[in-house]
This record gives C-alpha cells, structure tokens and sequence, in this order.
C-alpha cells in the first residue's frame, strides 16, 4: 500500500446504536479503545449512528479504516471477528439508502465511493472490521454478559491490526476475508 496517497493515516470508527443494546457495542468497544495510547497517526472517533458523517470524514484520506460493530454471523454471543471487508471502489456504485440512522457499513462504503467520485476524495485502500456477535439488538440500553466480555478482546485485536499496519511486511497483504480474534 502507497502511505503517501493518504499519510498512513488510520481512522478507528465506532459505529452502532447504544439504544440497541449490543447495537451499542462499537461505541462501547472504541471507549474501552480510548484509555489506552494510540500512535498519532490514529484517530478512534464515536460516530453512533451518523454514518452520512463517517463516510465524509473518510473522504479527507485514510491509508485504513477500521470499523468496530455489532456483526451477526450465527457464531455464540460474543465472538470477536476481523473482517477484511470489500474496499471501497471494488463493488459496483449504487445509490446508497439516505437514512442517517440507519446506514450500515455497507452503505456508508456505498456512500464513499459515490461521494469520492464526485468529489475526487480518497476512500481508504484497506477496510477492516472488529465486530462482534450480538445477543440482543433488542430495545435498551447496555450490553449483554458475553459482549461485555468481548469488549477487551475486541481492543486487543485492533492494537494487533495496528501493529501489523506498521509492520513494513505486511503493508501489501490484503485476501484475510475473515478470521476469529
């Protein structure tokens, strides 16, 4: 991956609905993020549920994006994921559903990569998902036991990825669609 194009910059994004019980678990994931040193070349933002906001943010370059989410794959309740998801760019455009509280990664991905080609931003060259199995999406708010739980795992799996982003070796590999933290 060529740093200059985007200075090496990595956002952390925290995404989901703290209503939503596990929902909640991006934000409560880059919180627990937060109390530990991050290099300076990283931001970790909460954006909840502004996903319109996140795909802006990600048009003023980001060599990598990394999003922690609630992520229903049918594992047990509190499974830590890292997904290696489509790079912007890769799919095919299509008009992404304009709902501000409801816009997923996949459409805020949608969004980037309409919003880059009209505005000639840069959408980042690698995404990555830290994501967690829900117990509940229920109405409330707080997460359950086993995403609680999860919560350090899901920290650790982001300094992991952080690591290797600096590790000169693994700048170019790219194909990991999907592995258990």
């Amino acid at each position: 991956m060529s740093a200059g194009r985007t200075g090496g910059r990595v956002l952390v994004a925290g995404v989901g609905n703290i209503f939503l019980g596990d929902d909640g678990f991006g934000p409560a994931a880059l919180r627990r993020l937060a109390e530990r040193p991050l290099p300076p070349h990283v931001e970790a933002v909460d954006f909840g549920v502004r996903g319109v906001h996140l795909a802006y943010q990600l048009l003023d370059g980001y060599r990598t994006l990394i999003l922690l989410d609630a992520t229903e794959r049918g594992g047990e309740p509190g499974t830590v994921y890292l997904i290696e998801a489509a790079t912007p760019g890769t799919v095919e455009p299509q008009a992404p559903a304009l709902d501000g509280h409801r816009m997923g990664p996949d459409a805020v991905l949608a969004l980037l990569d309409t919003l880059a080609a009209g505005t000639g931003g840069c959408p980042p060259e690698r995404v990555l998902v830290v994501g967690c199995e829900p117990r509940s999406l229920e109405e409330g708010m707080g997460l359950s036991a086993p995403v609680t739980a999860a919560l350090d795992a899901a920290v650790e799996t982001v300094l992991r990825v952080l690591r290797d982003e600096e590790t000169p070796e693994s700048a170019g590999i790219g194909g990991r669609a999907e592995r258990k933290a």
